[in-house]
């Protein structure tokens, strides 16, 4: 197996089968492929700027299934939380990456959805979402919602 490319922008490894990162390139993905990855979940917009000019094709180019939740970074709403929860249950046991551009959507979604649906100790949750950033307090307000 090979290592995990952490010179990826905010590349964070949670366990054995989720990773987490900022957009990575094309040539990233050959890396994240390489680890056995079966899923790539972008929640990042196809209009940023360091967005992949065809993400889809390129992942799907190295033998990976890859599903796009769009999610304007000003404004995030439950439905997206709730989008992103039914894309990780789809992947079930399978290797998967999820990425934005900073890391900064994935590490707030996955902190709520680690300690809502599996039941992770707070603490542990939030100190891998705060090694990527503190969330806002629009992005709080999502993550905080009632259990």
């Amino acid at each position: 197996m090979p290592d995990d490319p952490t010179q990826i922008y905010h590349w964070l490894r949670i366990d054995s089968r989720l990773t987490t990162s900022g957009q990575p390139s094309e040539s990233e993905l050959g890396e994240i492929a390489a680890l056995g990855v079966r899923y790539v979940i972008n929640l990042g917009l196809h209009s940023h700027e360091k967005a992949l000019p065809d993400e889809a094709a390129t992942v799907g180019a190295l033998g990976m299934s890859y599903r796009h939740i769009p999610i304007d970074f000003q404004h995030p709403t439950e439905a997206d939380y709730q989008a992103f929860c039914a894309a990780l249950t789809e992947t079930r046991d399978a290797p998967t990456h999820v990425h934005c551009i900073a890391n900064y959507r994935v590490s707030a979604l996955l902190y709520r959805y680690r300690r809502d649906v599996l039941g992770v100790d707070d603490a542990m949750a939030r100190a891998d979402m705060t090694r990527i950033w503190t969330p806002n307090a629009v992005w709080a307000a999502l993550i905080e919602a009632p259990r």
